[in-house]
């Protein structure tokens, strides 16, 4: 029997592959104000998995692509006019109900919804491991390869512009980032509850850090902790793992936000 060959190994690294990358890329989520769209791209990948089955090909990649297409397409309506509430609430919920109906068009697939929807950790295998560990190297690599310039931009797109920055080409490897982060999450959390591993980490880290690279640090240490504690409870009460984990995450931002009105009260 190898380390790999226990399920609770490879739960809690697909927990951790996710978070490493989730962490960081949830700072800019919070700073740009970016929570909907992350929730849009999410739902989105739905109709991505369904695509894939009915194509017979592997799934991330499929996830990918949906999502960045997703992005372009809100890119491209957002700069005609159109409000990117409205374009995101539309798309949003138009690419999850065309997935979910079309998966019942599939044939000859069995197919979980609820894995798909929320999450199944504990199901995680090796392949799947390689694809989140691979997602997560990747994302941030790319986001550690712009971070300053990413930074700068968030703070100020003419700014950065006039130092010499990129602002498209920071914001186009921040979509491509979340697109590859909803691909390797879905097994982990599930497309209903990526954002929440997104938002609250990030909106906890805020809190307590005091610089960027701090709140990503930040970031990823709370979602390991809802990560070591979301596992823990599911194990020891037999509750969804994906669920679980985003629970832990919440218990987590509300300790802090009490831990900082204690700190101030006290002061």
């Amino acid at each position: 029997m190898t380390f790999l060959d226990d399920f609770l190994v490879r739960a809690a690294l697909a927990g951790v592959g996710v978070v490493l990358i989730a962490g960081p890329l949830g700072c800019f989520v919070v700073w740009r104000r970016m929570a909907y769209f992350g929730e849009a791209t999410a739902h989105a990948s739905l109709l991505g998995v369904t695509l894939a089955l009915a194509l017979e090909v592997a799934i991330w990649p499929a996830v990918v692509a949906v999502a960045a297409l997703m992005a372009v397409t809100v890119a491209l309506l957002s700069a005609r006019g159109h409000a990117a509430d409205t374009i995101l609430g539309v798309l949003a919920h138009g690419a999850l109900a065309a997935g979910l109906v079309a998966i019942g068009f599939v044939s000859g697939v069995r197919v979980d919804l609820t894995g798909y929807l929320f999450g199944d950790i504990f199901a995680v295998s090796q392949a799947d491991l390689a694809v989140i560990w691979g997602g997560a190297t990747l994302g941030v690599s790319a986001l550690a390869f712009v971070w300053r310039s990413l930074v700068n931009s968030t703070i100020n797109e003419e700014l950065a512009a006039a130092e010499g920055g990129n602002p498209e080409r920071d914001r186009l490897v921040l979509t491509l980032a979340l697109a590859v982060l909803i691909a390797v999450a879905i097994k982990v959390v599930g497309v209903l509850l990526i954002t929440a591993m997104l938002i609250i980490p990030a909106a906890s880290a805020r809190i307590v850090a005091r610089t960027p690279e701090g709140m990503a640090l930040a970031a990823i240490g709370v979602g390991l902790v809802a990560v070591a504690s979301g596992l823990w409870s599911s194990w020891e009460f037999d509750t969804p793992g994906g669920p679980s984990i985003a629970l832990a995450a919440t218990a987590v931002f509300a300790l802090a936000n009490v831990a900082r009105l204690a700190f101030r009260r006290a002061a």
